[in-house]
């Protein structure tokens, strides 16, 4: 996967948008199979928090790159994958390449419309599966394993979009978004694995702003934690954001002041440590 910009002027409002507008695509193409689909990663927070009704003081969330989508494992029972990459060709989706020019089975694009890509995952199925890894699904498609994505097809909720596809036209669809619990989840296992400050970023805007308030977070976090994933990604907030200089506070701090801000830090150690003392 390409590396995520490391500061949150990496990011700009037009990509988000496009992103929006192609998930929407995706949502019209795959219709009949969105109930195995469910969307994660960097458009998740802005979906599941409304960008025009935020807080007093609360910023935009500075959107992704890229279009994640999760994989259910009933759609490998089945083998309706197949009709997936069907549809993804028919619909103007060629397999992208990486920096060494060989196609990534995982990764999707559209050209002519502005650089997006749709990234598959799916949860790991086999005991040796690794986080990261690809799972290899058919000769001309394959998923990232993802270590607690089952969960976000236990935590997770409607979202309607509506505007213009990335084609221009006019559509309103819904979409399964992976709910907050499971995105907490997600996230802490992510930057466990990679350490990026996006991952931090995203981790804490969720857990700043969504709902009224961190119980309304809590409410979906606890029922998970019983898995191991939940358990694992209570013990990354505790060992990496209770502390003012930790990991997650500072590179919070460095995606969007480019270094250390005693502020912004102390921010993060607040809401991680609230939202610990609920689920305790």
């Amino acid at each position: 996967m390409p590396d995520k910009p490391s500061t949150a002027d990496g990011y700009h409002s037009e990509q988000v948008d496009l992103v929006r507008a192609t998930c929407l695509y995706v949502a019209t193409k795959l219709g009949d199979l969105m109930d195995d689909l469910v969307v994660v990663g960097g458009l998740a927070p802005s979906l599941l928090i409304d960008q025009q009704g935020l807080a007093r003081g609360a910023d935009l969330h500075v959107g992704t790159l890229d279009l994640d989508v999760g994989l259910s494992v009933a759609l490998l029972d089945h083998e309706r994958y197949r009709t997936i990459t069907k549809r993804l060709r028919r619909a103007g989706f060629t397999q992208d390449v990486n920096a060494d020019g060989n196609p990534t089975r995982q990764r999707w694009k559209i050209e002519g419309v502005g650089k997006v890509t749709v990234d598959f995952l799916i949860p790991p199925t086999q005991p040796d599966d690794v986080g990261g890894a690809l799972r290899n699904i058919e000769a001309d498609f394959a998923a990232l394993i993802a270590p607690g994505l089952h969960l976000a097809f236990r935590d997770r909720r409607p979202v309607s979009l509506s505007g213009q596809t990335i084609m221009g036209e006019d559509a309103a669809r819904d979409v399964w978004v992976c709910g907050p619990g499971a995105y907490v989840v997600l996230k802490a296992l992510a930057f466990d694995s990679r350490g990026e400050n996006k991952d931090a970023y995203d981790l804490f805007y969720v857990v700043r702003n969504f709902g009224s308030g961190l119980e309304d977070i809590a409410v979906c976090l606890r029922p998970l934690l019983e898995d191991p994933a939940g358990s694992k990604a209570i013990a990354i907030l505790r060992r990496d954001f209770l502390d003012h200089n930790g990991l997650g506070p500072r590179r919070v701090a460095e995606f969007l002041t480019r270094g250390a801000d005693d502020a912004i830090q102390a921010d993060v150690v607040g809401f991680a440590r609230q939202l610990l003392e609920r689920c305790d």
